[in-house]
């Protein structure tokens, strides 16, 4: 079988790529480009992340790997897909108050979907594409349907980023980390004789400043409490997101969290850790990843950030694309913007977009 793994210059891709040739598959490399030349940024930025000035260096790890397997190897540009799809997106959202998370729209419309399309495109024939997720997939034979698993590496496990990914795309990608750890996949990766076998994680799609890709001029406004008193000011409420607690920079007789926007007047909204808990939120633009679309009410799990352990809930469809979720404990930080997803047990339902908490 043709494999075409999408390669990162990270560990994870690179073992996807070498299990993959160990299994006899015919396989090619393939990198996605999408940091755009002469993009202004603040000069900070790491190449710890996957949007980076530094994506030289990732491009080069890449290549390395595919020296070793003795695999072909593509570069792929992708910046302009890119750039409307999640970076537009991203600025847009943080200047109406959302807090977007880009990994979710760059892995639906960019990595499972921009990359194989343009690689296609140059001419590159493959059957399956591959890359280094923590997450599994399988074919439901009672449904037909694909769907989608958490990894078995629970610390690792991507599958909130990856909801949205539909059925024609599922039938066509293989997680062969899925059903590994980390630890494993390091191990594995030094006995091929990866130089990136010990290289870190990313940790957030930009390590740099966030106004590099918002491009808002700093703006004077206040920190409120809810009864309109002033506790502070800042330089635009598009630097704070919904439940944040460090870096406001003001002080009161306990912590103060970013609750709630103001932008029409440019305020930030602040309250006391009782005042950042919700019951529940609703959420819309859904997609339903393994499942046919629910009609009746139903119990769950839900993660509304990708690093927390899911809890129960549950769940009121209200329309075609909109369900009502009710935590059955109180959750904090509830970012319209930001992505819910619903499990059971290891099994990806779907999920949506956060419209409001209540």
């Amino acid at each position: 079988m043709k494999i075409l793994v999408g390669l990162s210059g990270g560990v994870d891709s690179a073992t996807a790529a070498y299990l993959m040739k160990q299994c006899g598959h015919d396989v090619i490399g393939a990198t996605m480009s999408i940091w755009e030349k002469g993009h202004a940024f603040s000069g900070i930025a790491t190449a710890d992340a996957c949007f980076s000035p530094h994506e030289e260096q990732d491009i080069a790890a890449a290549r390395e790997i595919c020296k070793i397997l003795d695999i072909p190897y593509h570069t792929i540009d992708c910046t302009a897909v890119y750039k409307q799809a999640v970076l537009t997106n991203f600025k847009q959202e943080y200047l109406s108050g959302r807090t977007p998370n880009p990994c979710v729209w760059c892995n639906a419309k960019i990595k499972f979907q921009a990359l194989p399309d343009a690689a296609r495109q140059v001419g590159i024939d493959f059957d399956k594409f591959v890359t280094g997720h923590y997450a599994r997939i399988f074919l439901n034979p009672q449904t037909n349907r694909y769907q989608l698993l958490r990894g078995v590496d629970q610390k690792k496990d991507q599958s909130y980023f990856l909801y949205r990914l539909n059925q024609e795309q599922l039938s066509k990608v293989l997680f062969p980390l899925g059903d590994k750890t980390k630890s494993e996949i390091r191990e594995i990766a030094r006995r091929a004789g990866f130089p990136v076998s010990d290289k870190p994680d990313s940790q957030d799609f930009y390590s740099g400043d966030i106004n590099d890709i918002l491009q808002a001029d700093p703006k004077p406004g206040h920190f409120i409490m809810k009864d309109g008193t002033i506790m502070g000011t800042h330089n635009g409420f598009w630097n704070y997101t919904i439940g944040q607690r460090k870096g406001l920079g003001i002080s009161a007789p306990k912590p103060l969290y970013v609750i709630g926007f103001d932008k029409n007047n440019n305020n930030v909204i602040v309250g006391f850790e009782d005042e950042n808990v919700c019951h529940g939120l609703t959420a819309t633009n859904l997609c339903w990843s393994s499942i046919k679309p629910p009609t009746e009410p139903f119990s769950a799990l839900a993660k509304i950030r990708s690093s927390q352990p899911p809890t129960p809930v549950h769940v009121l469809p209200i329309s075609d694309d909109e369900i009502k979720i009710d935590f059955e404990l109180n959750q904090r930080g509830v970012a319209p913007g930001q992505s819910v997803v619903l499990y059971d047990g290891d099994l990806i339902l779907g999920g949506g977009i956060i419209k409001s908490g209540n």
